[in-house]
């Protein structure tokens, strides 16, 4: 059995539901990657995997034991969370907010030590707000903040990390940054990565594990080759496209079909548009 599994739960938020006898195994030592148009469920399943929701039916394992029947604290050593909105403090610094993801391995008989502070450190380095340490983190922009969060997640040293849309916020630069690091944890780290993204290609891109979702069910999984094409990336979010080859990486790439001109639309200096 996988370390993280969801077997046929049902999830919803108060009557409404959103996904019915879901059942989903994360591979161990995989960066998997949920995709699927919005409201098809994805940040609700990552939610129910982190133990912030609890189904209405069926149940979620962490280590073959139910999630909800572990204690908060025993989940937090082996899992952490990015949530895709996530609100600091008042007057908190950046060093400060990063120090709490170190707090499941503090305890009576075991306070803060030299070796929090070397994690808090490297979790800063590793994605660049080093720098901010003692800045505040509200007067951040949004993508320091961001980065500030992840800071945070990868500080609490789990082998399992799930981020809801870590690449909100960001520009493309630091989206690739962010995801460059998740990679980096999952391929010199040998961690478990989960992560929503809204990106096809990104996820194509960084993915060892793909799930497609579509109004609350898996469409499909498996690998970015297996499950990123033409018909599918139709049938999930509706659009045309080409598939082709990355030239940078060889992993599926997506190319949406060009807008047909209107008839007799004007063209260049006032022509008829070619096909008019």
């Amino acid at each position: 059995m996988q370390r993280l599994t969801a077997d046929s739960v049902t999830l919803g938020y108060d009557q409404r539901v959103i996904a019915e006898n879901l059942s989903v195994e994360i591979p161990d030592n995989s960066f998997t990657v949920i995709v699927g148009p919005n409201a098809c469920g994805k940040s609700t399943l990552l939610r129910a995997l982190s133990r912030m929701l609890k189904p209405n039916s069926g149940r979620v394992l962490l280590d073959g034991r139910t999630i909800h029947g572990t204690p908060a604290k025993k989940v937090a050593k082996t899992l952490g969370l990015l949530p895709q909105s996530s609100i600091a403090p008042d007057g908190i610094t950046v060093a400060d907010l990063v120090g709490r993801g170190r707090y499941p391995h503090q305890g009576l008989l075991r306070q803060w030590s030299p070796d929090d502070e070397r994690i808090v450190e490297e979790s800063m380095a590793a994605t660049g707000v080093d720098a901010l340490a003692d800045r505040y983190v509200d007067e951040l922009s949004g993508g320091q903040r961001q980065r500030v969060w992840i800071a945070m997640a990868l500080a609490q040293q789990t082998p399992l990390l799930l981020l809801d849309e870590p690449t909100t916020y960001l520009d493309i630069q630091h989206q690739i940054d962010v995801l460059d690091l998740c990679a980096e944890l999952h391929e010199t780290q040998g961690r478990t990565l989960v992560a929503v993204l809204h990106d096809l290609n990104h996820a194509a891109r960084y993915a060892t594990h793909l799930i497609a979702m579509r109004e609350g069910e898996v469409i499909a999984e498996g690998t970015p080759g297996q499950v990123v094409t033409a018909e599918l990336v139709e049938r999930v979010f509706g659009l045309r496209c080409q598939v082709i080859d990355d030239p940078e990486t060889g992993t599926p790439l997506v190319v949406p079909a060009a807008r047909k001109p209107r008839s007799g639309a004007v063209g260049v200096q006032g022509r008829p548009a070619a096909g008019g």
